[in-house]
């Protein structure tokens, strides 16, 4: 997933918001200063040229005092050869020039200026000398009584002034354009290592999460704010990848109990088939049984009709129980309740499997003695449940099948044990599933452990497969106790 580039981001944000509004407020700041340098600047010229002037005042004075030309020209000269001199002047006390020091004197207006000077003190001012600037400092002289006998001009070019002040100018703008290059460079560099990066991982992240990643986590760094921002993105995905794997697992129950739901539509139908079946069944079946037994009366046992009759009779039966499972199966009447004894309902049901045990070299005992506790129950349909269970057992067998039972846990157990080889944990899932069997073909219809699970769950029971002490496999039909009243 790319996420498209916009030209509004952060950066562009701290550029317009920040930077451009802090260059704004520098360089006005910055142009102030400067205009506040350069008048400092030229004040500080003006200064020197103040200085240069004070410093030939008193001997000025002395000599205009006792009218000594030549130390009057001397002290000029001395003056004129000072660098930032332009030229020096002296007037008398009406205004006339009585000595120079470089170039012409200056003009009326100036002397204007000079006689003003006389007045007021020192005076400073600038004059246009054919096209080029001159600045003059005037100065009043005064003889031993403190009378103002003479005046004294120092000039200095303007070129001067505005030489130093374009340097200072020039520095001051260059200073101001490099902190404009410099400071938005720094909010580049400065928003990449602080947040830019730190986004783009979260970015990058995002992106991996959209192809299908939801394994993968923002490692929080940066900021305070950013990492909060990481640590709420991880929570989200976590939180995501919770929802998704809690979908999942209703998507499948869903589909499990869809499939159980088709199961039991489908042995539902069975269950009505085989029903049918069954009873159409019955009825021949009870005839054909009733005529081998007639013809038996008739014929020697020990001869090969009789024989034959014996063996019509054997699997008539045979086929008679696997009609009444069949009937079990598909049995859809409500129960009919009332209290029974467990002990009858064992007694009942080793009675049912007792002439199968006689056949067999399988011993068949009670471990619990007693009638036991009272527990209202379908008697047929437990009863058929618990034989189906024993015939399963000595089927299993190799020498031996115990029935016991009591109260564990608030439940009621039948416990039905053998020494055979036990059940394999692979089909233990399946072992109530209807024509589920492990049987040769012909040895077993699968539905014995089916119908005593479905009797059993209508008692609000439950049974349940174990290892056996004996060796074997244990099955145990629980009841729960609030169903047994006193015996």
């Amino acid at each position: 997933m790319v996420f498209p580039a916009s030209p509004y981001s952060l950066r562009t944000a701290l550029l317009g918001f920040v930077l451009f509004p802090l260059l704004l407020v520098v360089m006005l700041a910055g142009w102030s200063g400067l205009r506040s340098l350069e008048s400092q600047v030229e004040m500080r010229m003006q200064q020197d040229i103040e200085l240069v002037a004070r410093a030939i005042q008193l001997p000025l004075s002395d000599a205009l005092a006792r009218d000594r030309r030549g130390q009057i020209q001397q002290a000029l000269d001395s003056a004129f050869r000072i660098d930032q001199v332009y030229g020096a002047y002296v007037y008398d006390d009406s205004g006339e020039l009585i000595a120079a020091s470089g170039p012409r004197s200056p003009s009326m207006e100036r002397r204007r200026d000079a006689r003003l000077a006389t007045v007021t003190g020192t005076h400073g001012a600038y004059d246009d000398r054919g096209g080029d600037e001159v600045y003059s400092f005037f100065m009043p002289l005064t003889d031993a009584g403190g009378r103002i006998n003479g005046l004294l001009q120092v000039t200095r070019h303007g070129s001067d002034f505005r030489d130093d002040l374009a340097q200072v100018r020039s520095r001051a703008l260059l200073a101001l354009a490099a902190l404009s290059l410099l400071l938005p460079a720094v909010v580049f560099w400065g928003h990449q290592r602080a947040v830019g990066r730190h986004v783009d991982r979260l970015v990058t992240v995002m992106a991996r999460v959209g192809q299908g990643d939801r394994l993968a986590r923002v490692r929080p760094a940066g900021p305070h704010e950013l990492r909060m921002l990481a640590q709420a993105m991880n929570r989200m995905l976590e939180g995501i990848q919770r929802s998704e794997t809690e979908l999942e697992r209703q998507r499948r129950r869903q589909a499990a109990l869809e499939e159980r739901l088709r199961q039991s539509e489908k042995l539902a139908a069975i269950g009505r088939l085989a029903a049918g079946v069954a009873h159409e069944l019955g009825t021949p079946l009870g005839v054909i049984n009733g005529q081998a037994q007639r013809a038996l009366r008739h014929a020697p046992a020990d001869g090969g009709t009789g024989k034959a009759l014996m063996k019509i009779r054997r699997e008539v039966q045979r086929m008679d129980r696997i009609v009444r499972q069949l009937l079990d199966f598909g049995r859809r009447n409500p129960s009919c309740t009332r209290p029974e004894p467990v002990g009858r309902l064992v007694k009942s049901a080793l009675i049912q499997v007792a002439e199968e045990a006689r056949g067999t070299d399988v011993s068949l005992r009670v471990v619990t003695p007693g009638v036991g506790p009272t527990l209202p129950m379908d008697r047929p349909r437990l009863e058929q449940a618990l034989t189906n269970l024993l015939r399963n057992a000595l089927h299993a067998a190799m020498g031996q099948v115990q029935v016991s039972w009591g109260i564990v846990g608030g439940w009621l157990e039948l416990r039905v044990d053998d020494d055979g080889q036990g059940i394999d944990p692979a089909h233990r899932s399946r072992l109530f599933e209807p024509f589920f069997t492990t049987k040769s073909v012909g040895s077993g219809t699968g539905l014995g452990l089916s119908v005593a699970h479905g009797a059993v769950t209508e008692h609000q029971g439950e049974i349940q497969v174990e290892d056996s002490p004996l060796g074997g496999a244990r099955l145990v039909i629980r009841l729960p106790l609030e169903r047994i009243d006193a015996a």
